[in-house]
């Protein structure tokens, strides 16, 4: 017996309810249909398994990670199928794995209060928050947001409802583009950030999901021979980003740094070099919505081991690969006597990270133009008015001067962003234009020494990528170029540079 679709799924529902208890089904049945108790309870088992294999409507493996964390009771009971696949990226693999077996395990992911969108914790068997999921359809001005303010925004001021530079509903994909670059640049400042599907109870959905999914589980154990394209609530697509701990909103530590936590000159270097990927990053992909408490800071003081101090000499700068956000440890050069057992009297050693979360609300297709500037909040920051150091230029500026370079970077997002289904080229290209304008921005403020103040106030620039492309007259037109992974950047592509002169009406709003 098969359902094919909802709305046979809902009358074969009330036909089962209005006609009584079902007919006797085993008439003229072969008589090897009969089963024992242990085998109804095997097919009962089976029956459940199978709920879990058509959950996501896929008929693929997970993931094909390591599965070393589960035990082998475990495994043999977990046959959660979804199109989640980073096989390049086996780390990441696994972490999407733990998080969808931990589901399967009724370990939901918890609805994060703050914030304007719905976003969820998402955990582990051992009940540890190790990502961040935020649903494309709970997004600001997603259908399905669960917080109200939005929802009153939108009735009560929707003149300046949304943001009009950018492209609606795509902050999951903003979110993964962030990543990209930030793995391109060797940035690392954004923690590992990609595109998955997840489904779970504790996400919103709309009630007539909610009730398809429960009647499709009584059909199925009720009738086990039914079959159906998905058991359970539809997968939703969003942004997974992986969890970073011992971080604090940047706010906190900027103010203590003003009073309670006075840096050093060698501390204030270390700080300033990570607030300058920060701010490479956000002025590539030009951030609408970079606030003080949306970047987080940690800041840790320790006085170094013996062994500890050792190390150090010769690597400073330690790497966390796990959420992909680089440390650095600044720790101080006293040498130490042969014969000493004790660290005690050195000076304490320090470890500063950045993480830029919340890049939702970037890539836009213009520049801002109409009532709000979306202005960095970090630019009037005192770290904002020194020179862009010779440590940011040599780790950027030789790529981002290479157009093949920033093409490459282009066809990685396009990539990405072209899974959405409402994809649209032209709208991607105008993203790209505004993109191009930035580093191209970026890269004369690198050459020229200037300071993060004056890189935000330089011009606002697009550049347009076209193919120069001949007719039968010979006549040579320009048209807009999307670029396959293979293509470079050759003498029949031009690009068309252009400065974005209409202000916003508020300018430090």
């Amino acid at each position: 017996m098969e359902v094919d679709t909802d709305d046979e799924l809902l009358q074969s529902t009330h036909d089962i309810g209005s006609k009584g208890p079902p007919p006797d089904v085993t008439t003229n049945l072969p008589t090897n249909f009969y089963q024992t108790d242990e085998a109804k309870k095997s097919k009962t088992k089976l029956n459940t398994v199978t709920a879990k294999l058509f959950r996501h409507g896929e008929y693929q493996p997970l993931l094909n990670g390591n599965t070393s964390n589960i035990s082998d009771t475990e495994s043999t009971d977990f046959v959660h199928f979804s199109c989640n696949h980073f096989e390049s990226d086996p780390e990441f693999n696994e972490k999407v794995k733990n998080v969808e077996y931990a589901i399967d395990h009724n370990v939901l992911p918890q609805r994060i209060y703050e914030g304007s969108s719905g976003s969820y914790f998402c955990k582990n068997l051992d009940n540890k928050i190790i990502a961040v999921f935020k649903p494309k359809d709970e997004e600001p001005y997603g259908m399905l947001n669960p917080k109200w303010t939005k929802w009153l925004h939108k009735i009560c001021c929707p003149c300046c409802f949304g943001r009009s530079c950018l492209a609606p509903n795509q902050g999951y994909l903003s979110e993964a583009g962030a990543s990209i670059i930030d793995e391109k640049l060797n940035l690392k400042i954004v923690p590992k950030t990609k595109v998955v599907k997840l489904s779970a109870e504790s996400f919103n959905y709309l009630a007539i999901d909610r009730m398809k999914s429960k009647t499709k589980q009584n059909l199925a154990n009720r009738f086990p021979n039914m079959r159906f394209d998905r058991i359970g609530l539809p997968p939703k697509s969003g942004s997974f980003q992986l969890f970073v701990e011992n971080y604090k909103d940047a706010d906190y530590w900027l103010r203590r740094f003003e009073t309670d936590e006075i840096l050093s000159e060698e501390e204030a270097r270390t700080f300033q070099l990570q607030f300058e990927r920060l701010i490479v990053l956000d002025y590539i992909i030009r951030n609408t919505d970079r606030g003080n408490d949306n970047w987080l800071i940690r800041f840790e003081r320790f006085k170094p081991t013996e062994t500890d101090h050792t190390s150090s000499k010769n690597n400073s700068n330690v790497t966390d690969s796990s959420n992909n956000i680089d440390e650095i440890r600044i720790e101080s050069e006293t040498d130490h006597h042969p014969n000493e057992t004790s660290c005690s009297s050195s000076k304490p050693s320090v470890s500063i990270n950045i993480a830029a979360i919340d890049n939702g609300l970037a890539f836009p297709f213009k520049h801002p133009d109409e009532w709000r500037a979306y202005p960095y909040h970090w630019a009037w920051l005192p770290q904002a008015k020194i020179p862009f150091s010779q440590e940011i230029k040599d780790l950027v500026l030789p790529k981002l001067s290479d157009m093949n370079f920033v093409q490459e970077i282009c066809t990685e997002l396009y990539e990405v962003f072209k899974e959405n289904k409402g994809f649209d080229k032209s709208t991607f290209e105008k993203q790209m234009s505004v993109m191009r304008g930035q580093i191209l921005n970026l890269v004369q403020a690198l050459k020229d020494g200037r300071t993060p103040l004056q890189l935000v106030q330089m011009p606002c620039v697009t550049v347009e990528l076209t193919k120069l492309k001949q007719d039968k007259q010979h006549h040579i037109q320009a048209q807009p170029s999307y670029l396959s992974n293979r293509d470079r950047l050759d003498s029949d592509v031009e690009l068309k540079q252009s400065f974005h002169s209409r202000s916003p009406l508020f300018s430090c709003w």
